[in-house]
């Protein structure tokens, strides 16, 4: 991988990395330090100042160890057969192990529950076709081989794996039903965010219906047709009905031990062996209905 620099101005080497290869700066200056990446065929470091006409090289991957280990883990598992498993997630889970973070994720359960899952991902994410984030509770689909993971991959990218979730909002929404259709990005004032932008984004589409309003807040039915990264919190929060208890995307928000509210609450796909469609629900969780309980009456 090459990039040619044509502009000067005066960015730092890995701070341009960051923003083109969308991964951490550890692990970027990383990369740098092992000689990974190359200015003008040279190693240099991570404090270098991009000139005009200036060619970085990647020339290698980052070479981390790792070990993820089975635990033992209680995992609500509503279905399970030869080709995947579908598990409701409680909230607090992190759904796979990342960068110097290898025990207590759902990843670290199924290795325990079962040594049949996908390699698709590698050693970190095995199994694992799509996410939810730590703090959402619900649905989650894993693959237990290759050829399973593979078809249901596709069915995301082709849109006929469908996921629909459940959000209580700040705000009364007006509308019953609305499309929200704005691209999303990485936020480049703090790497560990999403948000709408038109520069280096993707496409990214929720629908949402209103089932209540409250006096000052909304619970609404959330469908995926994209799957972007915190899509339904960044999507929400942009037409100013942030999700509730979201601390990153809902700005004076404080974390609460159960997490933001959202569940997602239905998932209907195309079974990989038998082509027969399959849809499974799960109510949300009774700390989501506790504190709703606190919106109804406020």
């Amino acid at each position: 991988m090459k990039f040619t620099i044509n502009i000067n101005d005066g960015i730092r080497l890995d701070k341009f990395l960051i923003d083109k290869l969308e991964i951490s700066r550890s692990k970027i200056q990383e990369m740098i330090k092992q000689a990974l990446v190359l200015v003008n065929g040279k190693k240099t470091k991570n404090s270098y100042i991009l000139k005009l006409n200036d060619e970085i090289q990647i020339v290698g991957n980052l070479k981390i160890e790792t070990d993820v280990n089975p635990e033992k883990m209680n995992l609500d598992i509503l279905y399970e057969d030869d080709d995947l498993m579908v598990i409701n997630k409680p909230s607090g889970l992190v759904v796979h192990p990342a960068c110097g973070h290898y025990s207590g994720t759902l990843v670290n359960g199924l290795l325990y529950h079962t040594n049949k899952l996908s390699s698709n991902n590698g050693k970190i994410r095995p199994g694992i076709v799509h996410r939810i984030d730590k703090d959402t509770s619900g649905l989650l689909l894993v693959a237990k081989n290759d050829k399973a993971h593979e078809d249901l991959s596709l069915q995301l990218k082709n849109k006929t794996l469908s996921r629909t979730y459940i959000a209580l909002v700040k705000g009364r929404i007006n509308h019953d039903t609305g499309v929200i259709d704005a691209p999303i990005a990485r936020d480049p004032h703090d790497r560990k965010k999403m948000c709408v932008a038109k520069e280096n984004s993707k496409e990214a589409i929720t629908h949402f219906k209103v089932l209540q309003r409250y006096k000052n807040s909304s619970l609404l039915e959330c469908k995926l047709q994209t799957g972007r990264t915190h899509q339904i919190r960044v999507h929400m929060a942009y037409i100013n009905h942030p999700i509730i208890n979201d601390p990153v995307y809902y700005k004076g928000s404080k974390a609460t031990d159960f997490g933001q509210m959202l569940h997602a609450k239905q998932i209907s796909f195309i079974h990989p062996s038998t082509k027969k469609t399959m849809t499974f629900s799960c109510d949300v969780p009774k700390e989501f209905n506790d504190i709703l309980e606190k919106y109804k009456n406020e």
